[in-house]
């Protein structure tokens, strides 16, 4: 794991001086972040998840419409599918409690670190599933354009 840079420590030492001091409600402040993140990523599942299940349904009569609906319809759903799999790839658990760096500092450093990480992982999650909706939306006006 990547070590933290001198943004993410300086971060981290404001937190607990905001804090007083006190690592404890410093953490809280960090792990409402991750909650965040896993909020807006559980959001962005359910898009994709109203997407496909759309598609099952009236996929088939849109792609019959023409060649620009049929390749919309499908780069949209490739890069939705891919903004599932990024989103999967990123599920993967490290509790709070895990980070030990020696010190309440360098520890929250180290956590405020990996939170950056899924922060820009969510990122591309939105930049996928925005894009692949994107194109599917182009997909069902050109139907209704037809």
């Amino acid at each position: 794991m990547p070590a933290p840079d001198a943004t993410q420590a300086a971060e981290a030492r404001r937190l607990l001086e905001l804090h007083h001091g006190d690592a404890a409600r410093t953490y809280d402040v960090v792990r409402q972040q991750f909650l965040v993140l896993q909020q807006r990523s559980q959001l962005l599942l359910t898009l994709a998840t109203i997407t496909l299940t759309i598609t099952g349904f009236s996929g088939p009569k849109m792609v019959q419409s023409g060649g620009f609906t049929r390749w919309a319809m499908a780069i949209g759903l490739a890069l939705v599918l891919a903004a599932v799999l990024v989103l999967l790839s990123g599920l993967r658990v490290k509790w709070l409690s895990q980070f030990d760096a020696g010190s309440p500092e360098a520890t929250l450093a180290e956590a405020i670190a990996y939170r950056d990480r899924k922060t820009a992982h969510f990122q591309l999650e939105i930049l996928l599933l925005g894009l692949g909706i994107a194109a599917y939306v182009s997909a069902v006006i050109a139907y209704l354009l037809a």
